[in-house]
């Protein structure tokens, strides 16, 4: 039986008997709900492990041409489901955990910003992290990591670097493919996740994407995701504005890049991934 996201879905069983079951929601669906991201247009990106970039379409079912997937944001019971254009990356606080666990640049995964911040540009040194391919948009199982760009004056900084803005490179790339899908010109992207705590890498998001990027006081926004929807349902908030009104903003990342330098960055990275190709 389908049944929606949000409403009284049944009961628990065993010691959670007579506990209602109200809201039942993926993981990135509910980082979606928990960031406020109820109108169409609005979008989120979780930087974990891997990214997972979801937007809200509305009450339409987007189709993708742009190498994206399709999927239901969520359904209140009694009313119809909202959907969402997703991509995901496979590498990002993965590859972080790379430089420290196969590469020993750094000890702890926290110590990455330092260690990028002791350069002032990545020294046109770019890593691709195709370890098992590329995820969305570009779909090449076939691809593998490379590190372009090396001359004897670059150093462990500019590789941290370049690590940190692999991630920032595979969000615009993501980012692009939901603006040609929906023709949004997005205004804000609200993050979440351990990487959000990276100011060096949220800056270089929001120049890259020229896009301006949230973080609320909140950032572990799938669990609070999956209250909001048990809280809905069960009367302990009213409505979505209700729900609206908890979202407060902790910091926000303006883009400040020359768009002659965003465009020469994103050209280099472009090559760079093209380097990754067919080697599997």
């Amino acid at each position: 039986e389908i049944v929606p996201s949000i409403g009284r879905l049944g009961t628990g069983t065993g010691p959670l008997a007579c506990v209602p079951i109200s809201g039942i929601l993926g993981d990135q669906q509910a980082a979606l709900f928990g960031q406020g991201c109820h109108l169409a247009g609005e979008a989120k990106n979780t930087y974990g492990t891997g990214c997972f970039l979801l937007m809200n379409t509305g009450f339409e079912q987007v189709a993708s041409t742009s190498g994206l997937l399709t999927t239901v944001a969520c359904q209140v019971e009694g009313e119809p489901p909202t959907y969402a254009l997703e991509g995901s990356v496979a590498m990002a606080g993965a590859t972080v955990q790379w430089l420290r666990d196969q590469m020993g640049l750094i000890d702890e995964a926290a110590e990455v910003e330092a260690l990028a911040s002791t350069v002032d540009d990545n020294g046109d040194v770019y890593l691709v992290p195709a370890f098992s391919g590329l995820f969305a948009p570009r779909w090449r199982s076939d691809a593998r990591g490379v590190i372009v760009g090396l001359t004897r004056f670059a150093d462990r900084g500019h590789i941290a670097r370049a690590a940190l803005e692999s991630t920032a490179f595979q969000v615009a790339e993501v980012l692009d493919a939901m603006r040609a899908d929906s023709g949004v010109a997005f205004s804000e992207l609200r993050v979440d996740g351990g990487m959000v705590a990276n100011d060096l890498l949220m800056q270089f998001q929001a120049d890259l994407l020229d896009v301006e990027v949230v973080r609320p006081v909140v950032a572990e926004t799938t669990a609070l995701g999956a209250a909001y929807a048990a809280g809905l349902a069960e009367g302990f908030w009213s409505d979505l504005d209700d729900i609206d009104a908890n979202w407060r903003e902790g910091r926000r990342w303006v883009p400040g890049m020359p768009s002659a330098e965003r465009e020469r960055l994103t050209a280099r990275w472009g090559e760079a991934v093209e380097r990754t190709l067919g080697w599997a």
